[in-house]
């Protein structure tokens, strides 16, 4: 009687929590499809929400863009060329940088973890500078070669070389040590920080602007192209983390339990870290360094509905876009016509949400 009741109390129990996770990402997914709505239509060319229902149903190319008004031409161009890749970029990097920010804190168990710690978006951003400040002759060169690719190629090429020099150093014998790789991160992020400002002392006024811009962030870059490519290599990888969700779970118990309930944590670990490094190195490459959304989106997830990874972790993407369609849509019209790095609009929401998480931390430790 006992053992019947207490399975009839797990499955409701179990029902309560799909139904409590369905809900939560409905709701956010359409608060999410409103924003984009809202928000492709805010700009210098203002396009009324209902205009942009309709000219969402008229993709370039097809018999519907025939047919459109010859008054609408120029508001279809700017939803299509311009709005909507940026829109997409924003959701893509929201996505990767809060999945990344929820893996991380459960792989250290620690609140307090983020993407930018482990080096990822300071080797990125290293060397996106070398190429803008001593890359002369050839980036231009390269640049007529393949377009638009140059420099997130750059970027992408030194966030895997941080990510490397990570692994070397926290790793022995086949085994990760995550404080370890904390640390080597912190080290690493430092290093690129200073040779960062090296090459900030010698660029000329010109790339000066261009460095300072993209190390502080924007989706002012994104073309379809670039959506296509961060689309491939940050959502493949943000899709190998959220199948992570029941192992990150089990982690939470401690490695020795998590191991005996058949939990690999050196295989978990690497593929979270490869799949972390492959998210966020993809997407700053493209955006430049944007902080605090991998912190803040899965703090403000955990606070509403809990520590499961399985619902943390999705409704954090979504939370995730939303920060970042937010602080850009707050970016480019806040001084219109000229536009705010979007890293500067997290930072000013982020950093008051971390100090509130440190004095929220320490009352729990009685300091």
């Amino acid at each position: 009687m006992n053992s019947s009741a207490s399975t009839m109390q797990f499955a409701t129990q179990a029902s309560r929590s799909l139904q409590l996770r369905s809900r939560v990402l409905i709701g956010l997914g359409i608060a999410l499809a409103i924003l984009v709505v809202l928000a492709a239509g805010i700009g210098a060319v203002s396009i009324p929400p209902l205009d942009v229902l309709k000219l969402l149903m008229s993709p370039p190319g097809s018999a519907a863009w025939q047919s459109i008004p010859q008054e609408q031409i120029q508001q279809a161009m700017v939803l299509w060329n311009i709005r909507l890749p940026r829109l997409a970029l924003g959701v893509l990097t929201g996505m990767a940088l809060a999945v990344s920010g929820a893996a991380m804190q459960a792989l250290l168990r620690n609140p307090l973890a983020e993407p930018g710690l482990v080096g990822i978006s300071g080797g990125a951003a290293l060397f996106a500078a070398l190429a803008i400040v001593l890359g002369g002759g050839w980036m231009v060169a390269l640049h007529e070669m393949i377009g638009e690719f140059a420099l997130p190629i750059f970027a992408f090429i030194g966030s895997l070389i941080a990510t490397i020099l990570i692994f070397v150093i926290s790793t022995r014998q086949g085994k990760t040590s995550i404080a370890l790789m904390l640390l080597a991160g912190i080290a690493i992020s430092s290093l690129c920080g200073a040779l960062i400002g090296l090459m900030t002392f010698i660029a000329s006024d010109l790339q000066m602007r261009s460095l300072n811009f993209w190390s502080l962030g924007s989706l002012g870059a994104a073309t379809w192209p670039m959506v296509t490519m961060v689309a491939c290599l940050s959502g493949s990888s943000v899709l190998v983390l959220l199948k992570q969700s029941s192992a990150l779970n089990t982690l939470a118990l401690g490695e020795v339990q998590a191991s005996l309930l058949g939990i690999s944590v050196r295989r978990l670990n690497q593929i979270c870290i490869a799949a972390i490094a492959l998210a966020v190195g993809a997407a700053v490459s493209v955006t430049g360094i944007i902080g605090f959304i991998g912190l803040v989106a899965p703090h403000l997830v955990r606070l509403s509905v809990g520590p499961d990874q399985r619902l943390v972790m999705p409704a954090a993407a979504l939370v995730g876009a939303i920060l970042i369609l937010l602080s850009d849509l707050l970016a480019r019209t806040i001084a219109m016509p000229t536009e705010v790095p979007v890293g500067i609009v997290t930072a000013l929401l982020g950093v008051p949400f971390f100090l509130a998480l440190l004095f929220r931390m320490r009352r729990k430790i009685g300091i």
